[in-house]
C-alpha cells in the first residue's frame, strides 16, 4: 500500500485567468447569496495575490482579508474596488 497524501481543496489554485474568474463569479451570482460572492471574491483576490490587489485598491491587506473574510460585510465601495482590481464587472441583464 502507497502512502497517500491529501490535500486541501483551494479554488483559488484554479483561479488562474481571467475566464476561470468570470465562469466563477458568474456561477457564484446566479446560484450563491451576497455572503457567497464575498467569499468568491476573497478566493479570487488570493488567487491574484492579496499584496497586489492591495496596491490596486489601495487598501490594506489586513483590510481586505477583514473585509472579504467568510461573513464580513463589507461595503459596497470595497467590492466594487476589489472586482475592479480583479479585472471583473458587474453586468446586468433583464431575468428571464
Amino acid at each position: 500500500m502507497s502512502n497517500m497524501t491529501i490535500t486541501k481543496f483551494d479554488i483559488a489554485d484554479y483561479l488562474d485567468n481571467e475566464e476561470m474568474i468570470a465562469e466563477y463569479l458568474n456561477t457564484v451570482l446566479e446560484d450563491g447569496d451576497s455572503s457567497d460572492l464575498i467569499v468568491a471574491i476573497g478566493h479570487i483576490a488570493k488567487a491574484i495575490g492579496m499584496t497586489k490587489i492591495a496596491e490596486k485598491t489601495g487598501m490594506s491587506r489586513p483590510s481586505l482579508y477583514k473585509a472579504l473574510a467568510d461573513g464580513a460585510k463589507p461595503q459596497f465601495e470595497t467590492i466594487m474596488k476589489v472586482l475592479k482590481a480583479v479585472g471583473g464587472q458587474i453586468n446586468i441583464k433583464p431575468s428571464s
